[in-house]
């Protein structure tokens, strides 16, 4: 099948995918737009991870205030000043900031997570589990529980609130791939009005 120039600019247009990309993305799927939207995402997903530890010194804060009771500053880096002027980075930033303040996240990932915590964690599941059960056993059962208290603690792990089928660590992947930049959830702040320290 012959790729015409409208079917490359239909592409970009949905993607956001260079020109070239979105040529050769339609010539490997044989001219059908949904399998070379699926080869874009692959693509752009693998060289997300080849990008993710390139230093992330640029950027913006972000803020975001609920109802005058919740409050959110986050710190979102990229590597150009470029990307941090993009209406599409700052829209992260503030969907970001919005979730923190809905989901109150306590660190940004699990690796944030102080090790004794985590082992605490680990003791309160095992006082948990009833029954005599073989080790293998339990060391699953606690591996699913602290799963899911890290998709309750770390953002990065949290389902993102306007799409509950995505976490919060897709949605950056997504923008790495797009922007071709290293994206950073620097730090972030949460205040709740009457929440004592």
């Amino acid at each position: 099948m012959a790729i015409t120039a409208q079917m490359v600019k239909e592409l970009r247009e949905k993607t956001g995918a260079g020109m070239m990309e979105c040529k050769k993305a339609l010539e490997e799927s044989g001219g059908d737009f949904n399998k070379a939207i699926e080869y874009l995402r692959q693509k752009g997903l693998a060289t997300a991870q080849k990008k993710a530890g390139r230093t992330a010194s640029e950027g913006i804060i972000a803020s975001y205030i609920h109802m005058d009771k919740i409050g959110v500053m986050l710190e979102l880096n990229c590597e150009t000043d470029f990307v941090a002027r993009n209406e599409e980075f700052k829209q992260l930033a503030k969907d970001i900031a919005m979730h923190i303040a809905a989901s109150n996240p306590q660190y940004i990932s699990k690796e944030d997570i102080p090790q004794e915590v985590i082992e605490k964690e680990k003791e309160i599941y095992k006082a948990q589990i009833k029954g005599n059960k073989p080790p293998q056993v339990v060391e699953k059962i606690i591996e699913g529980k602290l799963e899911k208290f890290f998709e309750e603690m770390c953002l990065l792990n949290q389902p993102f609130i306007k799409e509950p089928e995505r976490k919060i660590s897709d949605l950056i992947t997504e923008k790495i791939a797009k922007f071709g930049e290293n994206i950073v959830v620097r730090r972030f702040v949460r205040f709740q009005v009457g929440q004592s320290e």
